[in-house]
């Protein structure tokens, strides 16, 4: 019983650190998509965060792909 628990609790630490780590990287990709369109689009950056931030993996791609001048 106790080693169940002690599996349990071990599970529920990976859970939350994955879900944190997901989070870190959620918010770098908003903020990098934000501070690279300012320099280097010239579409607004904030539409460029607002559509990262609600499609993350394809605002990213679209933005690389369209909304970057180089």
């Amino acid at each position: 019983m106790l080693a169940n628990l002690a599996l349990q609790g071990g599970g529920n630490a990976i859970a939350l650190l994955f879900g944190l780590l997901t989070f870190v990287v959620f918010v770098a990709m908003v903020v990098w998509t934000y501070t690279d369109a300012k320099q280097n689009s010239s579409h607004p950056a904030f539409l460029w965060a607002v559509v990262v931030f609600f499609a993350p993996f394809l605002g990213i791609i679209l933005y690389v792909l369209l909304g970057r001048n180089r």
